[in-house]
């Protein structure tokens, strides 16, 4: 007979994530308040997902008319809400045919699986490998966990899906080893955010497109992170120079609310017809409001140059402060997906930035990851930049 175990003993969610040691329980805009009501301002954007802040008054709106009509009704009926949607993100992108699901893992499993189909239907059924880079981050499920080039991320689950070769980023010398027969995609990260912040050089990702045209090879883009305004533009792709074959979105699209997408060329999506893909939640009334209501905010003609103005700011202070601080090894990153390389362990800093109620995240060991709402006001962005000022004072007078 089981023994039974109290609520106290064992607790009933699984210890899957290193907790912060706060209970947030309101957001609005920039902040969010705690249990017992100590207010912060949140630099993380719910891990660059609440991109135009915590309830969106336009997003609100339209998600709370839709609460009072329909909730959810099968991929089986024609559901508006997703036309809509998908011709927001294709009218603004290089692609032309959208599949909806609810994360961005499961955005870069379908265009894993696309890439494999579209394979086969070119009649290259041995092109079964996608290649992917170092530090790389695509997900956790079993095919994008297989995808991600960190071996941290594969302990304990070895041995994990096959069909994956990890190279260096931004190696010009690595382009020759991309087509060894058998591969069908490029898979990357524009800016890799869980691996450091580390963006690609445009030099190399316009050489990489160019390889993978002329080897029939598509060239995949995971804007999980980057993607709905995150670097300055609505995609990270437009700032390169680059048309890439197949997009991978979430976080930001649904302004907090789960939605992801996959974007494909017209020949490329044709690849996947009924009963190849699918998803019982992916592309719901709720989720297609949420994404098209937030894109409506962003497509506004002065939206983006409000970021890129303040983006522009904020990094010349960062590196006003690195050439002040020695502790700062690195400032690097686009629009408002930053990283802060130190010297020192970057969860002290983030702790001393909890501790003055301000959330930031680390990216690796050393870099502190900076993720403003897009619509972060001039005074917010000042106060991170005093915060950290005061911070990186405290921190060379205790070493005195």
């Amino acid at each position: 007979m089981s023994q039974s175990i109290s609520v106290n003993e064992l607790p009933a969610v699984m210890n899957v994530y290193n907790r912060f040691p706060i209970e947030l329980v309101k957001g609005k805009g920039s902040y969010v308040w705690d249990k017992e009501g100590k207010k912060y301002l949140d630099f993380t954007s719910g891990i660059a997902t609440c991109n135009l802040g915590h309830v969106p008054e336009p997003v609100h709106k339209k998600l709370s008319e839709q609460l009072a009509s329909l909730w959810h009704c099968s991929n089986l009926f024609a559901i508006p809400a997703q036309e809509e949607l998908a011709q927001k993100l294709t009218y603004h992108s290089c692609y032309n045919q959208v599949f909806f699901c609810n994360s961005g893992a499961e955005a870069n499993e379908a265009a894993i699986k696309l890439a494999k189909k579209y394979a086969k239907d070119q009649g290259n059924p041995e092109r079964t490998e996608i290649v992917t880079f170092h530090h790389s981050f695509h997900g956790r499920t079993g095919t994008t966990m297989a995808a991600t080039a960190q071996e941290k991320i594969h302990q304990g689950f070895e041995p994990i899906v096959s069909g994956f070769r990890y190279l260096p980023l931004n190696s010009k010398d690595v382009l020759s080893q991309i087509d060894n027969g058998k591969t069908t995609a490029v898979l990357v990260e524009l800016v890799q955010g869980e691996g450091g912040v580390r963006p690609v050089e445009q030099e190399w990702i316009i050489a990489l497109e160019d390889y993978c045209r002329q080897s029939d090879i598509l060239l995949m883009v995971d804007e999980i992170q980057t993607g709905i305004g995150r670097t300055g533009t609505l995609f990270a792709y437009e700032q390169f120079g680059i048309k890439p074959d197949v997009m991978t979105l979430a976080k930001g699209l649904g302004s907090g609310f789960p939605v992801g997408a996959m974007l494909a060329r017209q020949e490329v999506a044709a690849s996947f017809q009924p009963g190849t893909h699918g998803s019982t939640f992916g592309g719901n009334p709720l989720a297609m409001t949420a994404g098209a209501a937030t894109l409506d905010v962003m497509l506004d003609k002065q939206f983006f140059q409000e970021v890129v103005d303040k983006s522009r700011w904020l990094f010349e202070a960062l590196h006003e402060l690195k050439a002040n601080f020695p502790i700062i090894k690195d400032v690097r990153g686009y629009g408002f997906l930053i990283g802060v390389e130190f010297s020192e362990n970057a969860a002290d800093i983030v702790a001393a930035f909890r501790d003055k109620g301000v959330i930031v995240l680390a990216a690796g060991e050393h870099v502190l990851r900076i993720l403003p709402p897009l619509t972060a006001t001039w005074e917010e962005i000042k106060v991170f930049i005093h915060t950290l000022t005061g911070i990186l004072v405290e921190g060379e007078n205790n070493t005195k």
